[in-house]
């Protein structure tokens, strides 16, 4: 590997950390699902997995036919914002009215099915056209300026989506201790309505 592709990597690998590391609506997600150990390997691996696929086609420069068709991202905002709008309204729910056992994840009811997390996972990764803004636009313009080392660049990113899931997903049973308790779940659950609404209502004041 020649210093310039070292370099092309590491500006990569910085570049999509940068990006996805603010908490956001599948960030959220992911930190619930990691901290309850339930579907964590699906869950890290369709939000990597959809990662990388956005970013290896912005690299290959799939953006310029998003951008000619802004209209597919006025319907993708529309979708997102009510789904997570909806999400937003369910995690306030919780908080307002806990659910017995569920600090802990022993109620069957509250921890759901790894299909509806693998479902619902999906819907906040593809429904957010803030995804493929940053993914497939940004990093796509960016890999491109690096000319023929642009697929070291979106390696890079790509290496970055890994890591930061695969901490995020299986870190945060770090805190199961502090989420033992009802009163933490319902913090965290608080936290999760107020970004869910509200950045479901930018995507639907946007679209």
């Amino acid at each position: 590997m020649t210093h310039g592709t070292t370099t092309a990597a590491l500006a990569g690998f910085g570049t999509g950390l940068s990006l996805i590391v603010a908490i956001g609506a599948q960030n959220a997600f992911v930190l619930r699902q990691g901290a309850r150990r339930h579907a964590v390997l699906p869950v890290v691996a369709i939000c990597a997995v959809s990662d990388l696929v956005l970013i290896v086609l912005g690299v290959a420069g799939v953006g310029a036919f998003v951008t000619a068709w802004p209209a597919a991202l006025t319907v993708v905002g529309l979708a997102g914002g009510l789904f997570l709008v909806c999400y937003g309204v369910l995690a306030a729910r919780r908080v307002l009215r806990p659910v017995p056992g569920a600090a802990l994840g022993t109620d069957g009811a509250a921890v759901g099915s790894a299909r509806r997390a693998v479902l619902t996972c999906l819907a906040m990764t593809w429904l957010n056209p803030h995804v493929y803004l940053d993914t497939v636009l940004l990093l796509g313009s960016l890999a491109a300026d690096r000319g023929d080392l642009r697929w070291a660049f979106g390696v890079g990113a790509g290496v970055a989506s890994l890591t930061w899931f695969t901490t995020l997903g299986y870190g945060a049973r770090l805190l199961s201790g502090v989420l033992g308790r009802p009163a933490a779940w319902r913090v965290l659950d608080g936290f999760v309505a107020a970004t869910m609404v509200t950045m479901g209502g930018m995507l639907l004041a946007r679209a």
